[in-house]
């Protein structure tokens, strides 16, 4: 009877992997058509009896699409693979696996999000790559109404510079200030396989700026499967964007190669912030053995974008949320005086070694070579419109008057504008500048990671960079003008002009101009003796190792991580100074970081852990040298940065959730904000036209940030997924702060000791709630929605009882619909319509400080005089969010 029972029993085994091989443990393993199922282990693995001698199991994961698999009798199933349901990508072949710094490379936990490239594709629309992360806790995007590209994000209340950015395990950040510009990544939505943040200390291996927190953009490689896409989005405000998609799959020998390119085109949501641009993606990729794999891809962004700035309250009331006025006519043709334009090529190649069963390589080899600038105005002969404002009932400057600038340049006796004091016509010329930036950025990253033992592995690694950039103006268009003539006294070795009339004057005058066009600017730069107010140039160079040993044995981990680096600064002035002094200083800082954590999992389905680390973060460059001269800032030094975070996680079939602690405390940071003065006025003897941009640097600042965080995914039945996410933060700054003011032209204006102690971090909401739903209705049709509320909202400066902005709330919407196609439905037409902001909510995004006379700390409290909006002088500068919006795309894929 024993023999008979055995022998009419089936064992399956097999184990449970996600699209990326990641081990899933606690999938159900469901023998169809009974009650008969067992969860899966850490491993992933399983076993389960059947009295059928052959039949099927359904495998089933939170956030994974349900996967039959039949068998015959006792049978190992091998490795079976569940497909996330927000990634419908192909199967790709992933590259860097020892570079990347994927949360899923370390056992132990931290507070992260990852999101898929179906996510990403079918919410991003005409937004920013941004948008795809306002629905994680402790995120604040804004900006959007600056221009395609300029949006902002910061994590837990640290701004762009504050927070690393990675692709493929290459740094993005700018070296110079740590800033991200989204107009550059226009493409991502397009070639991204996966976005993943990493909110505070992170798994990132490397000494780099992830104060807030790490954001990895993994592309997509060279895709292993034949095929193809080919889509096309349209949006409000005559956006249009086409996309194709072509992959050869991998041959025989192991190569293969991926091609993509993208059009788009728009008139953007606030007036005169049109853009145009073009995305290139081309990933080749070849595997001649199980030991090695090779990829190459190069891709880039051209792109321009007009845009927009920050204004008063009062104006947006009085013209329109979408009013702006940096743009006008010149002869009926449209004209902007604000325009950005770019073109970064980014290739990188990484080879990924598997040297044997305990050890392996990764190495990705990168480069990126920028071009282009931003345009703004020069000369004293700016002329605008006069418009009656009915909020403020009174007639004011709006759009500008090109013109009657033409006509004013063309009157020009010599034609030969200036802003020389000498030059009669000095007050009526006027032409647009472009500020250019380019440069060429080389680096390597590359870790080696071996198993010591069964419980026990190590990394260890190198990161190299050197990056050369040039900054200079140059003529974008002379508006009737012939030329445009200057002066300026030279500078010696130190640094300050005490007596111009003593020192050497340098003259110049220049003819030629360039056009803001991202691919002229690619292959064209202007002669040196045609630039205009400023050229100079810096090089950095930048080497770190970085090493982890991370532990884990049963239901115990543990890590611990360092890196140290060197950074090395060079200024080179070449308008300013007499040729001996052109050379600045050579400066070199030492920073390092160390973190360490560890975890403890009980009951299979419940994580505790700890970490905490230190940073020592070498000032950026432009803190390093004093004034936008060669002179080294004396008060400059390594920031200091400690990190305590701690947590809870639980995983279910049904339900996932996390819980998130943490503290950071930073101290001898740098902050700079910009905005433009509403009137004409004077700071520090230095008249300052009304529209001209003021920075303001404040140094020594100390920082602390504590909050908590809250996400949770809930999967009741497989039709319908309900996420949803809360952070609570308090984010002040402590002690006191130098504070400077710079003009556009990078002219010292004054310097303040200002107690900022107690005051309240600005640019990102402190209090954050959201809730999604995604229900299929039918097979391959749903509907998906998100709320999301932001509360606690301070004005972008650093004082004394920070202004507090309203809080609002958006919600976004969505339907898809995918449908099978061609022979065997293995090809797909998919339809995908958002609408964002759905109740076109009213609310101030962000408010950034104004400069004006008698208003030290740069905004305007409400003083029951001026006229408010909801509880806010309408004198501050501010940005009002994008009203209701919509985007309709469809693509064939084969």
């Amino acid at each position: 009877m024993l023999s008979s029972f055995m022998y009419g029993q089936s064992t399956i085994t097999g184990k449970v992997v996600d699209d990326a091989n990641n081990t899933l443990a606690n999938a159900t393993v469901k023998l169809k058509g009974s009650n008969n199922s067992v969860t899966t282990t850490e491993d992933g693995s399983f076993t389960i009896t059947s009295k059928e001698k052959e039949g099927s199991v359904l495998i089933s994961f939170i956030g994974f699409e349900t996967k039959e698999v039949s068998f015959k009798g006792s049978q190992n199933v091998g490795t079976v693979f569940l497909t996330s349901t927000s990634n419908a990508i192909e199967e790709v072949v992933v590259v860097g696996k020892g570079v990347v710094d994927l949360v899923k490379d370390r056992k132990t936990p931290v507070a992260v999000s990852t999101i898929k490239a179906a996510e990403i594709q079918a919410k991003i629309g005409s937004t920013d790559i941004t948008q795809a992360l306002v629905n994680t806790p402790s995120v604040y995007v804004a900006g959007q109404a600056g221009g395609f590209g300029d949006s902002r994000i910061t994590v837990r209340g640290f701004q762009q510079d504050n927070t690393a950015f990675l692709l493929n395990g290459q740094p993005i950040n700018g070296m110079e200030d740590g800033k991200m510009y989204w107009s550059n990544w226009s493409g991502m939505a397009d070639i991204a396989n996966a976005i993943q943040i990493q909110r505070g200390l992170g798994s990132s291996k490397l000494a780099i700026s992830s104060v807030g927190g790490t954001v990895n953009f993994v592309t997509k490689a060279t895709a292993k499967k034949e095929g193809g896409q080919v889509m096309a989005t349209l949006a409000n405000d005559d956006y249009l964007k086409t996309t194709a998609i072509y992959n050869t799959g991998k041959n025989a020998k192991g190569w293969g190669a991926s091609f993509m390119f993208s059009q788009w085109s728009g008139d953007g949501y606030v007036e005169g912030t049109k853009g145009e641009g073009q995305t290139y993606f081309i990933s080749v990729g070849f595997e001649p053995n199980e030991k090695h794999n090779f990829n190459f891809l190069v891709t880039g962004a051209p792109q321009y974008h007009d845009q927009n700035f920050t204004k008063p309250i009062s104006d947006y009331l009085g013209f329109g949320r979408k009013y702006n006025n940096n743009y006008g006519y010149l002869n009926g043709e449209y004209l902007s005086e604000r325009r950005n334009f770019y073109h970064k090529p980014v290739a990188n190649f990484n080879w990924d070694w598997k040297i044997n069963e305990k050890m392996n390589l990764s190495t990705v080899l990168y480069a990126s070579w920028g071009r282009g600038g931003g345009t703004g105005n020069y000369g004293r002969g700016k002329k605008s419109f006069t418009g009656f404002n009915p909020y403020t009932n009174q007639n004011q400057s709006t759009y500008i008057n090109f013109d009657q600038i033409f006509a004013n340049n063309s009157n020009d006796n010599n034609g030969i504008g200036s802003n020389e004091t000498s030059d009669p016509n000095r007050n009526n010329n006027y032409l647009i500048r472009a500020s250019m930036n380019n440069h060429a950025w080389y680096g390597m990253v590359s870790n080696l990671n071996t198993k010591l033992n069964e419980n026990l592995s190590l990394n260890v690694g190198l990161d190299l960079r050197t990056y050369h950039g040039d900054h200079y103006r140059q003529v974008s268009n002379f508006l009737g003008l012939n030329g445009w003539y200057e002066t300026r006294p030279l500078r010696d070795n130190n640094h300050v002009i005490p007596n111009p009339n003593t020192l050497p004057i340098g003259t110049n005058t220049v003819t030629q101009y360039m056009p803001s066009e991202p691919w002229k600017a690619f292959f064209n730069t202007i002669d040196d003796n045609q630039k205009i107010d400023y050229d100079y140039s810096e090089t950095i160079s930048y080497g770190g190792l970085f090493g982890q040993l991370e532990y884990q044995k049963e239901n115990v981990t543990a890590f611990f991580q360092g890196a140290i680096s060197n950074q090395s600064h060079q200024r080179f002035d070449y308008y300013d100074y007499q040729e001996a002094y052109q050379d600045s200083e050579k400066v070199n800082n030492i920073g390092f970081n160390v973190k360490g954590g560890g975890s403890y999992n009980f009951a299979e389905k419940h994580t505790v852990y700890g970490n905490a680390g230190f940073y020592s973060r070498q000032p950026y460059h432009d803190n390093i040298y004093l004034n936008f001269t060669n002179a080294i800032n004396p008060l400059t030094s390594n920031e200091d940065i400690l990190g305590l975070e701690a947590g809870y996680t639980f995983k279910s079939k049904i339900f996932t959730t996390s819980l998130n602690l943490y503290r950071t405390t930073w101290e001898n940071r740098v902050i700079t904000t910009s905005a433009p003065v509403t009137s004409n006025t004077t700071i520090g003897g230095v008249n300052i036209a009304a529209g001209d941009i003021v920075y303001t640097s404040n140094l020594g600042a100390k920082q602390e940030h504590m909050g908590v965080e809250l996400d949770f995914i809930f999967k009741p039945i497989d039709q319908l997924e309900i996420k949803g996410f809360g952070s609570y933060g308090d984010w002040k700054y402590k002690g006191n702060v130098v504070t400077r003011r710079y003009a556009e032209d990078l002219t010292f204006l004054d310097e303040n000791l200002k107690d900022v102690d107690g005051s309240k971090v600005g640019d990102a909401a402190q209090t954050t709630w959201g809730l999604g739903a995604k229900y299929e209705i039918i097979k391959n049709f749903s509907i998906d929605m998100d709320w999301r509320n932001y509360d606690r909202l301070y004005a972008n400066t650093v004082t004394k009882n920070n202004i507090e902005l309203p809080n609002y709330d958006l919600v976004d919407a969505g339907i898809s619909y995918k449908m099978l196609v061609g022979k065997d439905k293995k090809n797909s037409v998919n339809f995908r319509v958002n609408m964002n902001n759905i109740f076109d909510e009213v609310y101030l995004s962000e408010i950034s400080a104004t400069t004006s006379t008698g208003n030290v700390d740069g905004l305007f409290p409400t003083n029951g005089t001026d006229k408010e909006y909801k509880g806010i002088n309408v004198k501050n500068n501010a940005y009002f969010g994008w009203g209701r919006t919509w985007n309709v795309s469809i693509s064939y894929k084969f």
